[in-house]
Order: structure tokens, then sequence, then C-alpha cells
């Protein structure tokens, strides 16, 4: 979703290819062998297999919005590092074997500075940037672990502002969901 949204704003045209992971095609493999997405190979072979760097890249090759202007390169590595660690645990507890209830509450830290930087309506003032479209993703997640408990927060802000996202339309375009590529299908290039 993050590569997505990053290419979607810079207007950088690119071929989607939707892969299920359960079954990943040897194009993408043969791409970037740790198997991940988003892969996204440029036109001189190069491969770039991180979501905020295919944001970065797409955004350098043009950034109407001016998303890359006050980014906050250290918010979004927080958020990429311990609160997505303290995510997964939350999410996902019975492969760690941890308990969820310590990794949620870490992660509400990690909200409870969201909610003070977003006196301005998101995360870096007054306009959606790519900071916020860096951390949403993951704060979505965490908010849809259980969602009845995360409504009831103290975070008005955060809520406000994850439902901004969520009914965005860059939202809705990133999130579009395209037919299993196969070898030979036609290219997808999306609006």
């Amino acid at each position: 979703m993050r590569a997505r949204m990053g290419l979607l704003v810079s207007g950088v045209r690119a071929e989607v290819r939707e892969v299920l992971l359960r079954k990943k095609p040897a194009a993408m493999l043969a791409a970037s062998p740790k198997g991940t997405v988003p892969v996204l190979v440029l036109p001189d072979a190069e491969v770039i297999d991180e979501s905020l760097d295919v944001m970065r890249w797409a955004l350098g090759q043009s950034d109407p919005e001016g998303w890359l202007e006050g980014a906050d390169f250290g918010l979004i590595g927080a958020c990429d590092g311990a609160f997505k660690f303290h995510l997964d645990r939350y999410k996902y507890f019975t492969r760690y074997g941890c308990d969820p209830l310590e990794h949620r509450a870490a992660g509400v830290r990690f909200l409870e500075g969201l909610e003070a930087r977003l006196a301005g309506g998101f995360l870096c003032g007054t306009r959606f940037g790519l900071t916020d479209a860096a951390v949403a993703p993951f704060v979505r997640q965490f908010a849809g672990v259980d969602r009845a408990w995360f409504d009831e927060l103290p975070l008005p802000r955060v809520r406000g502002w994850l439902e901004r996202f969520v009914g965005s339309a860059l939202f809705a375009r990133a999130m579009c969901r395209y037919a299993p590529w196969r070898a030979g299908d036609a290219p997808v290039f999306p609006d």
C-alpha cells in the first residue's frame, strides 16, 4: 500500500503485478529472492524491494504534492522499527508465543505520541504527506486487531486522522485489487 501510494502521488507510471504471497511467481523471486512485496524493477534492472524506498524513489522522480518536504524520517523509522515490532506481536501473538497485551500497550504509547503530533491535523503539519502515508497503514493494522477496543482509546486525533486516511480517494486507489499476475498477462498500469 505504501509503495502504491508513493507511485500514485508521484504520477510515475508503473506496471502492477498482483501476486499471491503463498504462490510467488518465479519472476518475482528472480528479481528479489527475499520474496516479499513490494518489488519495483526499474528500466535499468535496479531492484527496489522496500516500500519506503519505493516511495522515496518515486517522489524523487516527481513530487507534485511536496510529500518529501518536511517528512519526518525519524518518526517513520520509529514506526517501521519499534511500532511494527509490537504490532506484529500484538496481531500475530500465537506466531510469536508472546503476551499480546504487553505489545498492545507498547503500541498505544507510540499512538499517544502521534496524538500529540496531530494538533495540526497531520503528522507534519496541516497537510497529508509522506510521513502520514508511511505511518497510517500500520496504525490501520493496529486498529483492526480489535476495533471496538481501539475506538474507546482516548486518542480522538489519531482516530480522526485514520478515518480521513481510510476514507480518502488515495487509499481507495492504492487498495485496488487486481487479478493475480501470470506470465504472459497484459500489463496493468493503474490510473
